[in-house]
């Protein structure tokens, strides 16, 4: 495991997530105090919009328009003129909160849910992912994914890598001209999982978790481990070329950016307990420097 230095950014956060490096500054949504926020490197930050329902995934329509996840109510919101509109309802194809995204070149959203009440204890379920075009239609482009989460698109356009929180596998789907999504195949696997709907039991038999993530220059993937506080760079076919540790912090998201491409950027907090986030301000940003700059989509 690398021993690299973990510089703080910003801090007194509940939970970070969805951080993508647009325009020079890298931002992030915090889900408990409801806000879109833009930080500079030096850390200054702008508040961006306030998304009552809970915000998530982030991404840009090719015109520059902002694209914002709002979990709960589990719509697609636009920021135009400093106000969310709604962009797309997405109750009926999902079935939990809507959670991480990705937006190509083309405008079209691909977003990810829950597929169950993990907060409330419910037992799992497999989800889709949705594909949301830029006129607002959506429409399932994946079935049967355990918990998609972070989600990447290669420099081409033509691959899509999920990772698969309780899967403990990261998927790839070819993106086809009219934005439909090939069979799932395996980009990693990390092991067998057991045939059930407890979710304690699945997390035990992980070896990683994978949650949020992103490419870089030489076609591996930063992974943000939510199960054992390390943040793994792996390449195709699962081998594991650097892990940096978090210490006693969970980290749940990650994103390179900076001038360089070079800067990695970490969204850690104690864990990601929804009682304990909620009441608290321990979410922080830290960075770090890597050797391979970034590459694709976010």
């Amino acid at each position: 495991m690398t021993d690299r230095k973990l510089t703080p950014v910003v801090d007194g956060y509940t939970y970070l997530e969805g951080p993508r490096w647009h325009d020079g500054r890298l931002w992030m949504s915090d889900f408990y105090s409801h806000q879109v926020v833009a930080v500079s490197p030096d850390g200054k930050t702008e508040l961006i919009a306030t998304v009552p329902q809970q915000p998530s995934g982030l991404g840009w329509l090719p015109d520059g328009t902002l694209l914002v996840v709002s979990m709960r109510d589990r719509k697609l919101m636009r920021l135009e003129n400093g106000n969310l509109v709604e962009h797309a309802d997405l109750s009926a194809t999902t079935g939990g909160h809507i959670n991480d995204m990705v937006v190509d070149s083309q405008g079209r959203a691909y977003v990810g849910d829950f597929g169950f009440d993990l907060m409330g204890g419910a037992p799992f379920r497999t989800t889709n992912i949705t594909r949301v075009d830029p006129d607002g239609t959506v429409t399932v482009a994946a079935e049967d994914l355990m918990f998609p989460n972070g989600t990447v698109i290669t420099p081409d356009g033509r691959t899509m890598i999920v990772d698969e929180t309780f899967g403990n596998r990261v998927s790839a789907f070819d993106i086809h001209d009219d934005g439909t999504l090939g069979p799932r195949r395996d980009w990693a696997n990390f092991g067998p999982m057991p045939d059930t709907d407890n979710v304690n039991d699945l997390v035990a038999a992980s070896s990683v978790g994978p949650d949020g993530n992103c490419l870089d220059a030489e076609g591996a993937i930063w992974i943000a481990d939510a199960i054992y506080q390390r943040c793994m760079r792996v390449a195709e076919g699962g081998e594991i070329l650097d892990e940096i540790s978090t210490g006693d912090e969970g980290v749940f998201a990650c994103m390179l950016g900076g001038d360089d491409g070079r800067d990695l950027y970490l969204c850690v907090a104690p864990n990601f307990d929804e009682t304990e986030r909620t009441s608290t301000r321990l979410g922080r940003l830290v960075k770090t420097t890597v050797d391979v700059p970034h590459a694709g989509t976010p």
